[in-house]
């Protein structure tokens, strides 16, 4: 018997997908939970593991790439999606796994987030939401309420009104869009099963207390529940649902099937066949 073959063929379990990096998030940090959820979809999947990347921003939540043992980038504030972008152009065979934080996504990496729903490329995108910028030590990111008082530059509130991930998502061109709750990781498995199935850009806001600076968000696993409703492909009906409900409902809400951006094949070039095209012009 070829041990090398069998070893090769051995089925991976979640914890092959974790790097022996440790984490060092603060003990209650559910994005312990999103490491959790995100190496039982793959391992569910059985997707071998140099097939796969991770790209992160900047952030507590953005460190979970060096966790994995996926290939991984940890790029610059709020970049993530256009490296991830990049890559899947490059190489359309690989999946591409984004992850980043609520102020790394939608305050610098705003912009970048905008327009990676609308161009809807084949791209995995969770965004472990706190609704605080943890790192930095507990201001209010561009989801927290507008009341809340507890960080030292808002003292009385920011009086700005928090931004809506999944509503942001839907109206800018997101094919697939779901809220996850890291108290319920095998649910959360669950969907990043099917947001990495979909072919197109899938967005996953995973609800992920931060134990630190908001232990009030403790009380959440108190007030999670369910969509009543099955998942819909109609974008008017997904937005009532959105606005109807307090953020606290988790589920997938929205799947369209509006056909993926293929750069090569359709209003972006190979970039391939663009780079050979530049070589070719310095060749003596």
């Amino acid at each position: 018997m070829n041990m090398e073959n069998t070893a090769m063929d051995k089925a991976l379990v979640p914890k092959d997908y974790k790097s022996d990096i440790k984490p060092i998030w603060c003990p209650g940090c559910g994005d312990f939970a999103v490491l959790n959820a995100i190496t039982k979809a793959l391992a569910f999947l059985e997707l071998p593991r140099e097939q796969a990347a991770f790209i992160t921003g900047i952030g507590c939540s953005s460190r979970i790439a060096a966790y994995t043992s996926l290939y991984g980038f940890h790029g610059v504030h709020g970049r993530a999606l256009a490296l991830a972008a990049g890559l899947k152009a490059a190489r359309k065979d690989l999946t591409v796994l984004v992850a980043g934080g609520d102020g790394d996504g939608l305050s610098i990496g705003g912009n970048h987030f905008i327009h990676a729903c609308r161009r809807n490329m084949d791209l995995t995108y969770v965004m472990m939401d706190n609704e605080v910028y943890g790192m930095t030590k507990g201001q209010a990111s561009p989801t927290t309420g507008a009341d809340w008082s507890k960080s030292k530059l808002t003292p009385q509130g920011s009086g700005i009104r928090p931004l809506r991930p999944a509503s942001l998502a839907l109206t800018a061109g997101a094919t697939f869009i779901a809220r996850g709750f890291t108290g319920d990781p095998n649910g959360l498995a669950r969907i990043l099963v099917e947001a990495i199935r979909h072919p197109g850009f899938a967005f996953v806001q995973a609800l992920s207390p931060c134990p630190t600076f908001r232990p009030e968000q403790m009380e959440w696993k108190r007030m999670v529940r369910g969509f009543e409703q099955e998942t819909t492909s109609d974008p008017m009906e997904a937005a009532r649902r959105i606005h109807a409900d307090d953020g606290m409902s988790i589920g997938v809400i929205y799947r369209s099937d509006y056909p993926a951006l293929q750069p090569g094949s359709g209003g972006v070039g190979d970039p391939r066949a663009t780079l050979d095209a530049i070589e070719s012009e310095f060749r003596i």
